[in-house]
């Protein structure tokens, strides 16, 4: 059995959830400690025990220990089989980090399946509905994995009740990629989403990005949701080139103005577009277990995360490759090798 230490590196959800996916797909057993120690509530959160039933559900796993608050856990996987899923995280907790634990591991089933997460889509502590089924997705489709994601409702913290369904199709092996550079633009449009909030804040927020981008009103639009999915807000801008799609994203938050949320997510697009490199930090940190997967890759990041260093870290422990960053002039290089 595997002993992995939940406290290395940034000490938080990825080490649990990497951990998760690699141990359905090679069948290797673990022991994990010291579940997400450096947050300020350690231990399991709802999000969390749900990636983790998830999991279990899937590959018919024998787990122990598994609880909210719980800071170690054993998990024993079995065959990951393909099927008809549904689970509800019942608080706003990400539904999108709950499915980039199953999403991998679903390509290695014995049937298609299909899954549905309901919870929080649009949270500020993890990459929004939008980015999987844009940024993710597009990256995943590249390496030959057959997926559609969807996302049917919204979910804002911190009432949650959003929902987003995939379907995964098996796939013998995923192909090598090499992402050096975004390529040309093709698109780029910014979108603010409301719910239950005043629409100034969305005619705002694309003000202040249509000014610190230099974009037409052509490239701005405002997505009013049903104020029931609602209270909530998120600014999503992407950048639509040749070779990979970007989403970046600004969550409304009380006490922050809508010129804020906007100025900050203006100024992550342009940091990401002087690098030059082909991803940003969030899709770089979702490359590497597929790219572990097809026993190789390469891709440049506009900035190397913690989360990314950690995740590295535990692939290395299940899989047979290494993983290395190169640090550049304006931007990283990410090499995968075989062992």
């Amino acid at each position: 059995m595997l002993e992995l230490d939940g406290a290395q590196g940034e000490g938080g959800g990825q080490v649990l959830r990497t951990a998760l996916t690699l141990a359905m797909i090679t069948g290797r057993p673990f022991r994990i400690v010291n579940i997400r120690a450096n947050r300020p509530k350690p231990g399991l959160m709802r999000q969390h025990l749900v990636a983790v039933q998830a999991a279990a559900e899937v590959c018919g796993a024998d787990v122990s220990l598994a609880a909210v608050g719980a800071r170690e856990l054993e998990f024993k996987p079995g065959a990951i089989r393909g099927g008809s899923y549904r689970f509800a995280i019942g608080t706003a907790g990400s539904c999108t980090l709950v499915l980039q634990t199953l999403l991998p591991a679903l390509l290695f089933a014995d049937a298609p399946s299909t899954v549905t997460v309901c919870g929080g889509t649009h949270n500020p502590m993890a990459p929004p509905a939008h980015f999987l089924e844009r940024s993710y997705g597009r990256a995943m489709a590249a390496m030959g994995a057959d997926m559609s994601i969807a996302l049917r409702r919204h979910g804002f913290y911190p009432a949650g009740g959003g929902e987003i369904a995939a379907v995964v199709r098996p796939c013998g092996q995923l192909t090598r990629i090499e992402l050096m550079s975004p390529g040309a633009r093709l698109h780029s449009y910014a979108e603010s989403l409301i719910a239950g909030v005043p629409e100034r804040v969305a005619r705002r927020e694309l003000e202040c990005v249509a000014t610190g981008l230099g974009w037409s009103e052509s490239q701005l639009h405002q997505r009013k949701l049903p104020d029931e999915q609602g209270p909530g807000n998120v600014l999503l801008i992407t950048l639509d080139s040749e070779h990979v799609t970007e989403v970046i994203a600004g969550f409304g938050e009380k006490s922050v103005t809508a010129e804020n949320v906007a100025r900050h997510a203006v100024a992550e697009v342009r940091r990401y577009v002087a690098s030059g490199a082909a991803v940003g930090e969030h899709l770089a940190d979702q490359l590497l277990i597929p790219m572990a997967l097809a026993g190789g890759g390469k891709f440049t990041v506009a900035r190397v995360s913690q989360h990314a260093l950690t995740n590295a870290a535990v692939i290395a422990r299940f899989l047979p490759v290494d993983i290395q960053f190169r640090a550049g002039d304006r931007h990283s290089t990410c090499c995968v090798t075989a062992r």
